[in-house]
């Protein structure tokens, strides 16, 4: 029997139909449909979405590709990094924060230096993104990077670079610590 209209996203979700799931993400005639599709999949947290996901990179849609790499940073296969590292360098900001959050999510060593770098990029919130996920890395040769970027022109990226430098055990000195502004540090220090 001929499937009328648009898939029911939330109906193929809700029976675990991951091969549905990926039919759903080559639907053309709505942008929404194979966004939800992403989103679906990436709360399937299956493994067998990963290599749909990948391809749905490239679709020309941003709303697609953000929920595709929002999605592949949920399910957290390595096999998705080189594609994410590639996703680092849109022109879009929206797609390099995105990028940069499901990094962080996979915490691959590999995503190290392209991380470090974005702690220099021109949208604010990349910079933030980038440096929450060196903090989820966990890897202290960011230190130094992370360090610089406490003198950085937008004090959310000042927070996330001195929560990052507390997830990796360093306190450095400076006026973000010193007023007592960090979240992680307080709770790490609660703790203790």
């Amino acid at each position: 029997m001929p499937l009328f209209g648009p898939p029911n996203i939330d109906r193929l979700a809700a029976k675990g139909d991951i091969s549905g799931l990926v039919k759903a993400l080559d639907y053309q005639k709505l942008w929404r449909v194979r966004r939800d599709a992403a989103q679906a999949l990436g709360e399937s947290h299956d493994a067998d979405a990963v290599e749909p996901l990948m391809a749905a990179l490239t679709d020309d849609n941003t709303s697609v590709r953000i929920a595709a790499i929002e999605a592949l940073g949920k399910i957290g296969d390595p096999d998705a990094v080189e594609p994410l590292i590639a996703a680092l360098r849109s022109q879009a900001v929206e797609i390099r924060k995105a990028a940069a959050d499901s990094l962080g999510q996979i915490g691959d060593i590999r995503a190290l230096e392209p991380l470090i770098d974005h702690l220099n990029d021109a949208g604010w919130s990349v910079r933030r993104a980038a440096a929450e996920a060196l903090g989820d890395i966990g890897d202290a040769r960011a230190a130094e990077a992370l360090k610089a970027a406490l003198e950085d022109s937008d004090l959310n990226v000042r927070h996330a670079a001195a929560d990052a430098l507390a997830a990796l055990g360093r306190r450095p000195k400076g006026s973000v610590f010193e007023a007592g502004e960090s979240a992680r540090w307080r709770a790490k220090t609660s703790r203790s």
